[in-house]
């Protein structure tokens, strides 16, 4: 091969072991923070909150969007990784923002969250049939369905999500759409 050169060469570096490379990513370190933010229903307030965690260093993981039961006020449901940098003064820097009303760190223990995705898989045949057993399993819908692939919709926890990504993946997962997740407290707290 032109160009490349051998392993052990001078100038080369040597092969990093699996933990120098797993310390070497953004490998999920800490607990998932979901952020349920009430915000006036206002054009820039998702533009100010998305700017403020970029300017901290923030990752966002997940970003969702919605109305609420009253219709001046949205509710944005927020997921990030909260090892790599302390959650607490992004919050209090969120509440000084105008059109933020109440934001709330939810505890996984005490919410019901939710992700919501659509798989495009290759389906020819005997896959076919095995993928909606798959898709059975997962309670999942299959919501299309054409001579080559198949679309299985799958609701539940990223955990799930996840799961059925990986079981169906062997098959040739030609496209995937995630929502993001949403997340709501249990009992009957306000946010």
């Amino acid at each position: 091969m032109k160009g490349a050169t051998a392993m052990g060469e001078p100038g080369t570096k040597a092969p990093l072991s699996l933990e120098e490379l797993e310390a070497s990513t953004n490998l999920r370190t800490g607990r998932k923070h979901v952020l349920s933010i009430l915000v006036e229903n206002k054009s820039g307030v998702l533009t100010r909150i998305a700017g403020l965690f970029a300017r901290r260093g923030f990752n966002i993981d997940t970003l969702t969007v919605g109305p609420t039961e009253d219709t001046q006020i949205s509710r944005v449901t927020l997921t990030v990784d909260g090892a790599l940098h302390p959650i607490d003064q992004v919050t209090k820097q969120l509440h000084k923002l105008v059109n933020v009303l109440k934001i709330r760190d939810l505890e996984p223990g005490d919410t019901v969250a939710r992700e919501l995705a659509l798989f495009k898989v290759s389906a020819d045949g005997a896959q076919r049939g095995e993928l909606m057993q798959i898709a059975e399993i997962f309670r999942g819908k299959v919501v299309d369905v054409t001579k080559r692939a198949i679309i299985i919709e799958v609701t539940g926890t990223t955990e799930k999500i996840e799961a059925f990504e990986t079981m169906v993946r062997p098959f040739g997962l030609i496209e995937m759409m995630r929502t993001g997740e949403i997340a709501i407290s249990r009992g009957r707290s306000e946010t």
